[in-house]
């Protein structure tokens, strides 16, 4: 039997596509022209595209409040996008929805703000294909922190029960806003899983070569009547929970801490004793430290690794430029696009 085989210029394509896509979007909101919280996708581009390439028409996306890039990679006009996130009444969603709250109609993608939320939605999605649209499937993204929210597991039960057409997908990157995720998360979420019946599979998210070969299996799955399947997949967000991360500019020394709170409770002499405070102070130490390592680095980018793979380096040039023509064209466009007379 042959072994399927990714496309792997097709792959770094989409990738490097929704990269630079948020990188403008980046941009923007650092000048101030985009208001408000930005949850970019900036590292979970393997786990995404790996995905998207499968995506067949009547297939439904439910998406959680990093929605971004797989909106864009499943089709979505991207000027449309990005005059939503500018809070354009021409935009996707007439300027309301912002970057969390995106739903496409026709594209059958829709995300949300809450946390959990995608998974009663792409059960929805898996029941309507299931019923109306033989042979086609939903995914559901969501983080690892959502595995701790009750409509969640209420999902994974009944994804089992009713044999939906529905490819789970747990995005973990390790730390819940700023804490890491094993402090507020027991036990293995892949047991977690399988305690409802469930195929799991596991992941590293930075290898899109690896993600498309398991989306593929458990898409073939869900197409064929078997039901859903949770995948498990490793990630880093490179810029924090958020833009303008507190604790990645703290360990990034972008922004210097506020010293003379932190020395004045450990020099006060009421509450905890000395060597509890100093255990404190070490404990916010650490916790920089560990989130230098954890964002920091090009092992974590899943960009430079699938790039790595590909050898003809004019092709690459090309490619690139052409892509780089794109997003600048379009970024253009949603800015000086006049809006419609009300």
């Amino acid at each position: 039997m042959t072994i399927a085989q990714p496309d792997l210029w097709k792959l770094y394509a989409m990738m490097l596509r929704s990269r630079l896509f948020e990188e403008a979007v980046s941009e923007l909101w650092r000048e101030g022209l985009i208001s408000g919280e930005m949850h970019l996708g900036v590292g979970e581009e393997g786990i995404i595209a790996g995905i998207a390439a499968h995506l067949q028409e009547g297939d439904a996306l439910a998406l959680d409040h990093r929605g971004t890039s797989a909106m864009l990679l499943r089709g979505v006009d991207p000027v449309l996008l990005l005059k939503e996130m500018l809070g354009r009444e021409d935009g996707l969603c007439g300027g309301w929805g912002g970057h969390m709250h995106l739903f496409s109609r026709p594209h059958l993608a829709a995300s949300s703000g809450i946390v959990g939320a995608s998974g009663p939605a792409g059960a929805g999605f898996a029941l309507a294909a299931q019923q109306l649209r033989p042979g086609t499937a939903a995914v559901a993204f969501f983080g690892e922190g959502a595995m701790n929210q009750g409509m969640l597991l209420e999902t994974l039960n009944l994804a089992a029960v009713w044999r939906l057409p529905l490819l789970l997908v747990c995005k973990d990157n390790g730390w819940a806003i700023a804490t890491r995720s094993p402090q507020v998360t027991s036990g293995d979420l892949r047991e977690r899983a399988r305690s409802f019946g469930l195929p799991v599979a596991s992941v590293d998210g930075r290898d899109v070569a690896a993600v498309w070969q398991l989306a593929r299996e458990g898409l073939a799955l869900a197409r064929a009547g078997e039901g859903p399947t949770f995948l498990h997949a490793t990630c880093t967000h490179l810029e924090g929970h958020f833009l303008g991360d507190l604790l990645l500019r703290l360990a990034r020394r972008e922004e210097m801490p506020p010293l003379w709170p932190l020395l004045r409770s450990a020099a006060g002499r009421e509450g905890a004793g000395l060597s509890e405070r100093l255990s404190g102070l070490q404990q916010v130490v650490a916790l920089l430290r560990q989130a230098a390592g954890d964002h920091e680095g090009r092992e974590n980018d899943p960009l430079p690794r699938a790039r790595r793979q590909l050898a003809d380096e004019a092709r690459l040039t090309d490619l690139e430029q052409a892509i780089v023509d794109e997003v600048q064209s379009v970024v253009a466009r949603a800015l000086h696009e006049e809006e419609p007379a009300s």
